[in-house]
């Protein structure tokens, strides 16, 4: 072997190995469950009751607030169900990032 192919491989080999080695993927380090909003945990509350001498309009009242609530509450379940699968989704994005093989790592995407 000459001296010219082996000199150019010397040279080289460095800055393969550092392109190699500079691309770094994390996982990431919050959980799914750490982006639900904080306080859904505890339930939607109740719309308040009418009084005792409530009269047909406080019970109306009282219909359209519990409606409210009910689609507040509702709403949560979605927005949950959302927040799960976009996490499961990133989650799972960044496992096929960092078991790609090293070369393909060097590619973008």
């Amino acid at each position: 072997m000459s001296a010219k192919p082996l000199i150019a491989l010397l040279l080289i080999s460095p800055l393969a190995g550092a392109c190699a080695g500079s691309i770094q993927v994390l996982a990431p380090t919050a959980g799914c469950s750490s982006l639900i909003p904080a306080g859904w945990t505890e339930p939607v509350p109740s719309a308040a009751l009418p009084p005792p001498e409530a009269v047909e309009a406080d019970w109306q009242v009282f219909g359209i607030e519990q409606t409210g609530q009910l689609t507040r509450a509702n709403g949560r379940t979605s927005d949950v169900v959302e927040i799960v699968t976009s996490c499961e989704a990133r989650d799972a994005a960044a496992v096929r990032q960092i078991e790609r093989p090293w070369w393909r790592r060097l590619l973008p995407g």
